[in-house]
């Protein structure tokens, strides 16, 4: 146990001293209120003057959680190299000499990085919704509307979900560019996907597709999003746990 409570520790510090790492976190806050903002501006603007460039089917209540679309770019960039910056350094060898038990020191490197990102994701999602609504004005939804308080907690779920399949992939790849070139084009391409009637229903299982449902208000099947997006994630961590069990040294 002393062992375990010391690998966590050692993650802890990790994740301030690591400039790269500490930065991506970092960005997330900045990221997802910056766009939560503006994202009420504009559309109070388009609503004012009734722009027909509002877009189809607007409501305040969803607006409060568009950036966390975003913000999760950030979140997935840390999720990887919270894990691939240890290998070209040797930190990986130095771990498992600590903690020789391998299942428990992989443990301990996805459950800080996900309880950290969770701590972090509750308060910033709250915050980018309340800005978002100041942002809109009289226009604005209430944080107690019917379906927002679910959907801020599917978020959190969502965001950290999100970050231990990007730390998985890292595990996995044993590196930070094909988590990258994986996980960044597939956020952004999906969006483009999900729009496109041929590819809706494929689109629909991808990890990002699948676990927005969690952070849509008043969705009937935020539930199946969320199971969809756990799959993906215990898949990859299975994977990334046989590589590291066999293979890491």
């Amino acid at each position: 146990m002393a062992d375990t409570l010391a690998a966590a520790r050692a993650e802890l510090t990790k994740l301030r001293r690591v400039r790269g790492t500490f930065a991506a976190l970092l960005l997330f806050v900045p990221l997802t209120v910056l766009v939560a903002a503006l994202d009420g501006w504009s559309a109070r603007n388009a609503i004012d003057s009734r722009s027909p460039l509002l877009r189809p089917g607007f409501t305040a209540a969803q607006a409060g959680l568009d950036g966390v679309g975003y913000g999760q770019l950030a979140l997935i960039v840390f999720g990887v190299l919270v894990v691939s910056a240890e290998y070209p350094t040797g930190m990986m060898r130095a771990g498992l000499l600590a903690v020789p038990r391998r299942g428990r020191l992989f443990a301990v490197k996805v459950t800080v990085p996900a309880l950290v990102v969770a701590a972090v994701a509750i308060p910033v999602t709250v915050t980018g919704y309340l800005v978002t609504q100041r942002a809109l004005g009289p226009h604005g939804a209430s944080i107690g509307a019917s379906g927002v308080p679910r959907a801020l907690a599917g978020a959190v779920v969502h965001l950290t979900l999100m970050t231990v399949l990007a730390a998985g992939l890292a595990l996995c790849s044993r590196n930070a560019v094909v988590p990258l070139a994986v996980l960044l084009p597939l956020v952004l391409g999906s969006h483009l996907f999900a729009l496109l009637g041929v590819t809706r229903d494929v689109a629909r299982y991808l990890p990002d597709q699948a676990g927005a449902r969690l952070l849509t208000v008043g969705a009937d099947d935020a539930a199946s999003g969320a199971a969809v997006l756990l799959g993906w994630a215990a898949v990859v961590l299975l994977v990334g746990y046989v590589r590291h069990a066999r293979w890491d040294t």
